[in-house]
């Protein structure tokens, strides 16, 4: 099933699907038929016949929650701690001097560097996201902007001008 935000089920209905197959386990033990599982449980036959077929073959150990979907992440939690570090630090600090913007094509050349592990930038934009990175409007300001100067010319210059 594909949902449109990219995500999937939580942890709550992940259990909640999960109760329901072991309900259907135990009806399977009473001897009721998959198409009155399905009926009584508002599933699919198709469900039901899978779940029984599962059953029979491993117990309710087989109809237990494999967990959440999707491929894991091939860094570790160390590794992502070390990946923020470096995210923090900036683009200069690793060599892009012209702009000071993360792309994904820079993040997915620094993980490259870093671990010798290859994303697509479409990998790297969900890596971003796991350690709690949100794409952003880029602030344009210059390397050799002046914050001390610029807040007095503000309480100076631009305080007269204003009246």
């Amino acid at each position: 099933m594909r949902y449109p935000d990219g995500g999937g089920l939580s942890a709550a209905g992940r259990a909640r699907r999960e109760e329901v197959r072991l309900q259907a386990a135990e009806w399977f033990a009473e001897g009721i038929e998959p198409p009155e599982v399905a009926r009584r449980l508002r599933v699919s036959s198709n469900s039901a016949y899978v779940w029984r077929r599962r059953w029979r073959a491993g117990g309710e150990a087989a109809l237990a929650s494999r967990g959440p979907g999707g491929a894991a992440c091939r860094l570790g939690a160390a590794q992502l701690a070390r990946l923020r570090a470096a995210l923090e630090a900036g683009p200069a600090a690793w060599g892009w001097r012209e702009d000071q913007r993360w792309t994904l094509a820079r993040v997915t050349t620094l993980t490259g560097r870093l671990f010798h592990v290859r994303y697509t930038l479409r990998g790297s934009s969900y890596l971003l996201h796991r350690i709690g990175y949100t794409p952003q409007v880029p602030v344009h300001r210059a390397m050799e902007r002046d914050e001390a100067k610029i807040a007095a010319w503000r309480a100076g210059t631009w305080a007269k001008v204003r009246g």
